[in-house]
């Protein structure tokens, strides 16, 4: 998923952020409002008055998304399942939610919460179109939102994992076969098919005349059928790190090295020389902080004779570490949150090892490949 390059605040402690390819559907949906169903609906209206409805409509259909996926987020909080963020971009929206529900129960409140948001949104911006009939410019954008919402709310019931009507689908046959893999590949797999359909009424529907309508279609196609794959491999590896610790994983391999000595010196003599990777930085026996090879390798080549082990580390504390009794799958989380590709492991201030992103799926592909 498009990672949020803007940050607008916090709803119910929830953070929203923002993709920039939000700002290319804005303007496409404003251009298409501006220059087509407004002026349908209102004739003689001037194109400037259209583009601000437009954009007004725009706003509050990007707003609607956004109350969708707040739904979704205040159920999985109750469900007592934390939400990273709500990122907006191209295709509408998304709820990072941390990790999958517990119950098919838990699974099928939080999927349809967003659903009955829209159908909801639909209901309330139709009946403001029934009142305000006397007021053109209230009437149609009114209408237009009363649809969107009851078309956002039919698309995402469609069965495809992993929209909303594809994790209700998930949350039903889980229920059914009390298996949590087993539910998931059957609802991906759906969700794949209908992805393929989509990609294949889009292609037919370019070729026979409507290019925009069709291209599009098969590009959300697309995108779902890669989301489908997805969050199905995601699942796998979630499920195969579940009950399993920091402390079972993580490198235990630290070396001491000296706080004054260069970094072209630790990487011919420690890394090159004895095949080293993770290093606590001493002053004498006294650890200042942490190093490690890929922390190095962001450094410039040319500059690793003049900068000293300790001006390169991370001090102690400064250190955002892991525990050892933490679960895997957090600290995987944690790791990509802060997108960095290695972690010390802390216990009573002292550094006990140290996680990376290769020793988390070295261990995953040990674990499904035995356990097959």
């Amino acid at each position: 998923m498009m990672r949020a390059n803007i940050q607008l605040g916090k709803i119910f402690g929830i953070p929203i952020g923002l993709n920039v390819s939000w700002f290319l559907i804005f303007g496409l949906f404003t251009l298409s409002l501006a220059t087509g169903y407004f002026p349908a609906q209102n004739p003689g209206s001037s194109l400037t008055s259209n583009i601000l409805l437009g954009a007004f409509a725009s706003l509050l259909l990007f707003g609607s998304v956004l109350a969708h996926e707040l739904g979704h987020s205040v159920i999985a909080i109750r469900n007592r399942i934390p939400v990273k963020q709500i990122n907006l971009f191209i295709f509408g929206g998304v709820a990072q939610i941390s990790q999958e529900p517990r119950t098919p129960g838990a699974e099928f409140r939080i999927a349809i919460a967003g659903p009955i948001i829209s159908l909801a949104l639909a209901g309330l911006f139709w009946g403001l179109s029934i009142l305000d009939q006397s007021a053109p410019w209230i009437a149609a954008p009114s209408e237009y939102l009363a649809r969107a919402n009851l078309y956002l709310a039919a698309f995402n019931m469609l069965p495809g994992f992993p929209l909303d009507g594809g994790r209700v689908f998930r949350s039903l046959v889980w229920k059914l076969s009390g298996d949590f893999n087993r539910a998931t590949s059957i609802a991906a797999l759906v969700g794949q098919l209908i992805a393929f359909g989509m990609i294949g009424f889009g292609v037919v529907s370019a070729i026979l005349g409507n290019i925009t309508g069709g291209l599009w279609l098969a590009f959300i196609g697309w995108y779902l059928r890669n989301a489908a794959a997805a969050s199905k491999q995601r699942t796998t590896l979630e499920q195969a790190m579940n009950g399993v610790t920091v402390e079972q994983v993580m490198n235990r391999d630290l070396y001491y090295v000296p706080n004054l000595i260069s970094l072209r010196k630790l990487v011919d003599e420690y890394i090159l020389g004895q095949g080293k990777n993770h290093f606590i930085v001493a002053n004498v026996d006294r650890a200042l902080g942490y190093l490690s090879g890929n922390d190095i390798y962001k450094i410039s080549r040319n500059k690793w004779p003049f900068i000293t082990t300790e001006q390169a580390m991370t001090s102690i504390d400064a250190l955002t570490s892991l525990s050892p009794d933490m679960e895997l799958n957090e600290a995987l989380s944690t790791i990509q949150d802060n997108d960095l590709s290695s972690f010390p492991v802390v216990k009573d201030d002292r550094i006990v090892g140290a996680l990376t992103r290769e020793d988390v799926l070295k261990y995953i592909q040990l674990k499904l490949r035995f356990a097959s």
